[in-house]
């Protein structure tokens, strides 16, 4: 994360970049997360899997929408 840092607050100090965004479809450490918001560093906006596979299901994009139905044993009960 560190050698990503400041690969990114170069490229921001030289004017090529605004924000950086940082993707995994694993986690980021507690230290990770700290460093991205740490106080007059260069905006990083983390991306984890679950936040990345929120915005595929948002966006529909390579995924469809499924509705699952569940049977409700009890309406069935009097029919035994």
């Amino acid at each position: 994360m560190r050698s990503l840092r400041r690969k990114y607050a170069i490229s921001a100090m030289m004017g090529r970049a605004d924000k950086g965004i940082i993707i995994t479809t694993g986690t980021f450490t507690t230290e990770a997360t700290k460093e991205a918001r740490r106080d007059g560093a260069p905006p990083i906006e983390l991306v984890d899997g679950e936040t990345l596979a929120q915005m595929f299901e948002r966006l529909e994009l390579g995924v469809r929408p499924k509705t699952v139905y569940e049977v409700d044993e009890a309406f069935f009960e009097e029919y035994r």
